[in-house]
């Protein structure tokens, strides 16, 4: 895949190899572009190297920690702690119906 001269490390997809005379190249364009503020470019790209790799870290942790736990309910028992869904109970009235007229007979 890789030929033997090219080191498939220091290979980007989209540059192919990257050998010592490009890698001076971009030192040397540092240089030129970030000047006496190189060392405080330099920390604060560390820095956020490090904060990726704890945000990263955590991540699987959190995915290790989910796949590993057991659950605290069993959702295999038979049984369950709910009531048995009723209808509501018919109550019939405590007062015989009376009739009313119908509004539309009485005004005739």
């Amino acid at each position: 895949m890789f030929p033997h001269d090219v080191d498939p490390l220091v290979t980007l997809a989209f540059i192919g190899g990257i050998g010592m005379p490009e890698i001076m190249i971009l030192l040397v364009i540092g240089v030129l572009l970030f000047g006496k503020r190189l060392p405080e470019v330099g920390r604060s790209l560390g820095k956020g190297l490090i904060e990726f790799k704890r945000g990263v870290q955590g991540i699987g942790d959190e995915i290790d920690s989910a796949v590993h736990s057991t659950p605290s309910t069993s959702y295999d028992d038979d049984t369950d702690d709910y009531d048995v869904a009723a209808a509501p109970k018919f109550e019939p009235p405590q007062t015989a119906p009376t009739e009313e007229p119908d509004s539309d007979t009485a005004k005739s």
